[in-house]
C-alpha cells in the first residue's frame, strides 16, 4: 500500500487513479503528524443475493398470550 499527503495526492491526482484502477490501495494522510485519515481502494461491484422470501417457513411457530392487544397506532409508533 502506498500512503501520501494530502498535497501530494492533489497534485498527483490522476496517476493515483491510474494505479487504484490496476488494484492499488492508496493511504492518504493529514496535518503535520501525517495522521492516516482515509483510503481509495479500487471500486467493485457488488453482486447482491435475490432475497428468499418465507426462508423460515416452518421452522418458526409464534404463540400470542390470550391478553395480547395491541392497535395498529401502536405499532406504527414502535
Amino acid at each position: 500500500m502506498k500512503a501520501m499527503v494530502v498535497g501530494e495526492l492533489k497534485a498527483n491526482f490522476s496517476q493515483i487513479l491510474d494505479e487504484v484502477r490496476s488494484g492499488k490501495k492508496v493511504g492518504i494522510l493529514y496535518g503535520r503528524a501525517k495522521k492516516p485519515v482515509a483510503m481509495i481502494v479500487p471500486y467493485h461491484e457488488e453482486q447482491i443475493a435475490e432475497r428468499k422470501i418465507g426462508i423460515l417457513d416452518g421452522k418458526v411457530k409464534i404463540k400470542f398470550k390470550d391478553d395480547f392487544a395491541m392497535t395498529a397506532e401502536e405499532l406504527c409508533n414502535l
